[in-house]
């Protein structure tokens, strides 16, 4: 896959949570930015230096570390809602082309430029800053329904990243369960719980997390 936008966020009032900040508003950058683990979630640290999040007990850390959405899925937003999404609107560290990022794989490798290693961790989960910021109306269930939420992953090994370069994918699991059925098993589709629940590449938690749900 193609590396198409590297984007790091600009705090802005978040009235949606009602919290002092949100940094779902991410902006493209030009030249490397180093990618490291950010540690345990807490302090609102994420993989990208210069980026953070300010929801801190929901978002950030080392599971969360880099969010990643693919230009193709844009497209495909761009069609059902007619109205155009540019690199970084939906919050992701890093927009992607040439590979669906949906199927990929819960515990897959990719490879990137400086020795970099990710692996995904899971999908997005919509919360109400995404509602109040792509501000569509009945925008959660569409964005549901479409289950095209992008996954994210944690830093094995650091690097850089930069717009144009190329990752590929270096390793995949065996189990079949994809960042697509993570998100439909988190959002109500409980015959797919169990399925994913004992997938062992999961983040700790994550199995018991999806459960409860």
């Amino acid at each position: 896959m193609k590396i198409m936008s590297v984007n790091v966020g600009r705090p802005r009032e978040n009235p949606w949570k009602g919290l002092t900040a949100t940094y779902i508003d991410k902006q493209p950058v030009d030249g490397p930015v180093q990618v490291t683990s950010p540690g345990p979630k807490g302090d609102g640290s994420v993989g990208l230096a210069g980026d953070k999040v300010g929801d801190v007990e929901h978002h950030g850390g080392t599971d969360q570390a880099v969010y990643v959405y693919g230009s193709e899925d844009y497209g495909h937003f761009s069609g059902l809602l007619g109205r155009e999404f540019g690199p970084g609107a939906f919050g992701e560290n890093l927009t992607t082309t040439g590979y669906d990022v949906n199927e990929a794989l819960i515990g897959e490798r990719w490879a990137g430029p400086g020795g970099l290693v990710l692996q995904v961790t899971g999908a997005r989960i919509p919360c109400a800053t995404f509602r109040g910021w792509i501000a569509e109306r009945g925008w959660l269930k569409t964005f549901t329904r479409e289950a095209r939420p992008g996954p994210y992953l944690r830093v094995v090994e650091p690097g850089h990243v930069e717009a144009g370069a190329e990752m590929e994918v270096a390793h995949r699991p065996d189990h079949g369960v994809t960042v697509a059925m993570f998100f439909r098993a988190a959002m109500g589709e409980r015959d797919l719980v169990e399925t994913v629940a004992v997938v062992p590449e999961l983040p700790p938690g994550a199995a018991d997390w999806l459960r409860s749900r």
